[in-house]
């Protein structure tokens, strides 16, 4: 997560991570369908508006790195050098998200989404939001001169990376397979070169 530089950014990002760890605490104690967003603010020590000021909705709070995911993608894209190639700064930063999500401490969150109809609608959405976002990046990129049908596949190809390798039994292996298609697809993608 991006670390807030100004002391009321840094209040803000500090009442957001609070408000995350009471809403986990409390739905991995007793499930996430039997604690409400009143119970959530009141363990927190904050009034509901200010919950609501930080997260839109219920399952916002579980994940509450969304917005950083999401920008860790698109940043894979517009922070690489301008000659250096997109598959493989893609496939680095899907590997770091896939390691931090299969890690042993993460098991009992993905275990209560896994269980919860609407926090994988909710997971759904929020991947589809950030392939869009990401294909954006690829398209307007000028280096990459992709259609945006292009950039859109693409996007959906690295998503659907982390997603599947997040359920491998090896999810390293995983991702390097699948980033092998990418890169395939990728080639295929580029517009042919001048001779």
């Amino acid at each position: 997560m991006t670390v807030p530089s100004g002391r009321r950014e840094r209040k803000k990002a500090a009442t957001r991570q609070k408000i995350a760890d009471a809403a986990l605490r409390l739905f991995l104690e007793r499930g996430y369908d039997a604690v409400g967003i009143r119970e959530v603010a009141a363990e927190a020590d904050v009034a509901v508006t200010t919950l609501f000021a930080h997260f839109a909705s219920k399952e916002a709070l579980v994940f509450e790195q969304d917005e950083d995911f999401g920008q860790r993608l698109t940043r894979a894209v517009t922070g690489r050098a301008p000659h250096d190639p997109l598959v493989p700064a893609l496939h680095h930063e899907i590997l770091a998200l896939v390691q931090h999500c299969t890690a042993d401490s993460a098991a009992p969150v993905w275990g209560m989404i896994d269980e919860s109809p609407a926090l994988r609608a909710y997971e759904e959405s929020m991947l589809v939001r950030h392939a869009e976002a990401l294909a954006t990046a690829i398209t307007d990129d000028p280096a990459l001169s992709q259609t945006p049908t292009a950039s859109r596949t693409i996007a959906r190809f690295v998503i659907d990376a982390y997603a599947l390798a997040r359920e491998a039994a090896d999810p390293q292996a995983a991702v390097d397979e699948i980033f092998r298609m990418i890169e395939a697809a990728w080639e295929v993608a580029r517009p042919s070169r001048p001779a």
